[in-house]
């Protein structure tokens, strides 16, 4: 099965190397396992150029079919960890970035606690990656900002938090503020793919606020750091704030009148999953470890 999700892999991207990274795995082991597939099906299933692959006649139907035996064997999979008991085994969980490094420090020691035979394996990807490797069954449960961008997934709220306005300490601000006060400040925001960016241009398109085009960051961290050199002003998670703002000088927060923006955290999995029992076990042991 490890072949087929390798040659699967390779059939979406039609690049080696960017069929590796989606599975993790480097090139040469993804290609020995499309050519151990090959030889045992006794067909060549992938044409090889300098530039891309192209698939074979018989490549194609091979994608094909593979896509429904690969989430035939995830849903059986699925029913016998079901069958096993709750939380049990292997569990895949993608985790968007800015939630994963102020999460699960606090999470994961009770997890540990309260199911001690429970297998975890994260991955910390931006929320259309995420959500694309738990519909294709690479993933079985997601945490990210809620609503999730697509159907056919189960939400969970996990929690709620404000969004707080980080400053540099030489602004002339006052502690809490209208929403109508970014209209006069430079909001400089995370790159493009991170939910949270387009969670902020949300809050300056209410007010009708501009959010600055030049300056932009891959991580909160940089973020931060940014508005401590001056450069603006940004907006960030309640979570995230003792973190990232105790490795940076020169800051006031700022907090917003009621009702303040904020942002809903959650988990998530396939609406077909057998295992929605175990996934609701699951977060309620992520709320009360929050709550603790």
């Amino acid at each position: 099965m490890a072949q087929l999700r390798a040659f699967l892999a390779l059939a979406e991207h039609l690049h080696f190397r960017d069929a590796a990274a989606a599975l993790r795995m480097s090139q040469p082991a993804l290609s020995g396992a499309v050519a151990a597939l090959e030889e045992t099906l006794n067909t060549q299933l992938v044409e090889r150029t300098t530039r891309r692959v192209l698939l074979t006649a018989a490549g194609e139907r091979v994608a094909r079919r593979a896509e429904n035996v690969l989430a035939e064997l995830d849903r059986l999979v699925e029913e016998v960890h079901a069958a096993r008991g709750p939380l049990v085994g292997p569990l895949r969980v993608g985790v968007i970035p800015t939630v994963a490094p102020y999460l699960l420090p606090v999470v994961l020691p009770g997890l540990a606690t309260a199911f001690p035979d429970l297998e975890l394996s994260v991955h910390e990807e931006q929320t259309d990656t995420v959500v694309a490797e738990l519909l294709a069954g690479r993933l079985d449960v997601v945490v990210l900002a809620l609503p999730a961008p697509t159907s056919g997934v189960t939400e969970i709220t996990l929690y709620d938090e404000d969004f707080v306005l980080v400053a540099p300490a030489s602004y002339d601000l006052p502690d809490t503020l209208p929403r109508e006060a970014l209209n006069e400040l430079e909001v400089i925001l995370l790159n493009e793919g991170h939910c949270l960016r387009d969670q902020a241009l949300d809050v300056c398109r209410e007010v009708g606020a501009r959010a600055g085009a030049a300056t932009y960051a891959t991580s909160l961290a940089t973020l931060v750091q940014l508005v401590s050199g001056g450069l603006g002003v940004t907006l960030v998670p309640e979570t995230a704030l003792p973190v990232e703002t105790r490795r940076a000088p020169n800051l006031r927060l700022h907090r917003f009148d009621a009702p303040a923006p904020f942002r809903r955290i959650g988990l998530a999995f396939r609406s077909t999953s057998p295992r929605a029992d175990e996934f609701a076990s699951l977060a309620t042991a992520l709320k009360d470890s929050l709550a603790r």
